[in-house]
């Protein structure tokens, strides 16, 4: 998921005799995709335009779109399968925060832009929905049964695009299964007890890959995270440390 003009200087470097590593080195395009490119010089002109299977790169602004929806995918969507090989992606988005389903619709626009969006209205939220006949080539977690029921892991194209934007990932995850609180707690100081509070993240999942999906990438930007498991059946993160907290306000903050 690279622009156009990305692909053509890839291919030029290729025609002078350069070899993948050094391709790759200087444009940021991975070998996998250097090799798929001199593979197919031509992007497919499918009406249907899918990055995966007719190899088509999209923009940056995309592809940081795609890692945000893969975050709500994971924590709230669902792919249903319908007539003539035509799927539905349904992402919940609570009615308590209107952003978050505006953020849902835009990303899910700009990762199929030749798609129409559309809100289905149910008691307490909003079904932000799109038809299409690639959402299992774009979401490959795809498959019957519960989430946390089956295996779920990236595919190395979708791991390096999270590596990418990771931020755009973990934000997803958040405002799927996540929140932003305000703890708080009292001491003894000077002899008088005071109240103090302070803002903390959580996120819960009953996958344990999801969950650690999540983990893999506080890791990745740096983040201190705690586990808390409140049942058998559920993983639940802690984000508490003051720097930690205010580096996920940098880059997420409170749902709106």
């Amino acid at each position: 998921m690279y622009d156009l003009e990305c692909r053509r200087r890839v291919l030029t470097l290729a025609a002078q005799g350069r070899s993948l590593n050094s391709i790759s080195k200087e444009t940021g395009v991975s070998r996998s995709t250097v090799r798929s490119w001199l593979l197919r010089p031509t992007p497919s002109r499918e009406s249907t335009r899918c990055p995966r299977c007719a190899d088509i790169p999209g923009p940056p602004a995309e592809v940081a779109a795609y890692s945000y929806l893969l975050g709500l995918y994971l924590g709230d969507g669902c792919i249903s399968s319908l007539r003539s090989g035509v799927h539905s992606l349904r992402i919940a988005c609570a009615d308590a925060w209107p952003g978050l389903i505006d953020l849902c619709a835009e990303s899910m626009r700009a990762v199929r832009p030749g798609n129409k969006v559309m809100r289905v209205r149910s008691e307490g939220c909003q079904y932000v929905t799109a038809y299409s006949k690639h959402w299992p080539c774009l979401f490959p977690q795809h498959g019957p049964g519960r989430k946390h029921q089956r295996a779920i892991a990236l595919e190395p194209w979708q791991q390096e695009i999270v590596n990418a934007h990771t931020w755009d990932f973990l934000r997803g995850l958040v405002h799927s299964d996540g929140c932003r609180i305000i703890n708080w707690t009292t001491r003894l100081v000077d002899g008088e007890r005071k109240r103090y509070e302070y803002p903390r993240y959580f996120f819960t999942n009953t996958s344990t890959d999801i969950v650690g999906l999540f983990t893999d990438a506080l890791n990745r930007v740096g983040v201190d995270w705690k586990s808390a498991n409140q049942s058998r059946d559920a993983q639940n993160i802690s984000v508490a440390r003051r720097a930690s907290v205010a580096l996920m306000d940098r880059h997420i903050g409170p749902k709106y």
